[in-house]
């Protein structure tokens, strides 16, 4: 687990507790092993509920020279400056989501992801910083 230095300033904290928090709400309502979209659409709703802004299934693309190479859909942008990415099941990839949201960040210049999981156990989620 990468530490914080000191200092240094968590990215956007009211936000990712406000996000967070609709996360564990979704989980408490709904529970483990629904399809990923039906968590989509309840965190879509926890999120308006909150009066908090997002844009969901948002389509960015990749481009190099003017030119469209590739293409990306977030699940959500929250707030136009938090990419929320959402997976379901027990087994935590998290090198393979970290480096999607990465990717995510690095190509459209935001700072902050969060890939959250949800598991039989409850909500797992990871904060990734995009540094450069």
């Amino acid at each position: 687990m990468m530490k914080r230095a000191v200092g240094q300033k968590v990215l956007y904290p009211e936000l990712s507790y406000d996000v967070t928090g609709v996360l564990f709400e979704v989980f408490k309502d709904l529970g483990p092993s629904h399809k990923e979209k039906y968590y989509e659409n309840a965190v879509a709703t926890g999120l308006t509920a909150k009066g908090i802004p997002f844009k969901r299934q948002l389509y960015l693309p990749l481009t190099f020279k003017g030119k469209v190479v590739g293409k990306y859909f977030l699940d959500f942008l929250v707030d136009g400056k938090l990419v929320l990415e959402l997976k379901k099941g027990d087994h935590f990839s998290s090198q393979q989501h970290i480096e999607q949201v990465l990717t995510y960040l690095k190509a459209h210049g935001l700072k902050l992801g969060i890939i959250a999981q949800f598991t039989r156990e409850g909500v797992k989620y990871r904060r990734i910083v995009n540094t450069l």
